[in-house]
């Protein structure tokens, strides 16, 4: 998956650990744009924590992070997919392993969009999936995000479950009250 032509003056290439400090940027912006806050100061431990992650990331074989670099800009998108493995519970005379792609942390600056950086990123996680024999992309983004629901969708992803969300305290006080 190295480093792509350069297409409407952005390639798509690996991360690399120079990049992670403007990749805990763009985690940051995709926190803000989905819960529609101001931007905040991301704490420092929550920060070093990301970069720890993301790090990590780069090292593990069934991990996949790439990002967008613009030939006058630098970096303005980045993109991960992990593969998930799992068994199947029904009792069969083989072992059946299923893989997942895990399609989490796509970003592309907004003064990027619409210039096929999103489908160039997804391109390039897809191949990753495909060589790492993975049969279902699965991904999960927040209901209110409409433009992220409209790019997936014609991306051929449908919703398959539902992910609902609660505070404990929420939770221990409904059942306090019954």
């Amino acid at each position: 998956m190295g480093r792509k032509k350069a297409e409407n003056g952005f390639v798509i290439r690996e991360a690399r650990e120079e990049d992670l400090p403007v990749m805990v940027g763009f985690l940051v912006k995709l926190a803000l744009h989905v819960s529609g806050e101001e931007p905040l100061d991301l704490r420092e431990s929550e920060r070093k924590r990301l970069l720890k992650a993301l790090g990590s990331s780069l090292k593990d074989q069934d991990k996949h992070l790439v990002v967008a670099e613009s030939t006058d800009a630098g970096l303005v998108g980045m993109g991960y997919v992990y593969v998930w493995r799992s068994q199947g519970i029904w009792a069969r005379t083989e072992p059946v392993e299923f893989r997942s792609g895990m399609i989490d942390d796509v970003w592309v600056e907004p003064e990027f969009r619409k210039r096929g950086i999103f489908k160039a990123l997804l391109r390039d996680l897809v191949a990753f999936a495909e060589s790492h024999n993975v049969s279902e992309l699965i991904l999960e983004y927040s209901a209110s995000n409409e433009e992220a629901r409209a790019a997936w969708t014609k991306l051929g992803f449908r919703p398959t479950g539902i992910r609902a969300a609660a505070f404990t305290s929420t939770v221990k006080q409904s059942l306090a009250k019954r």
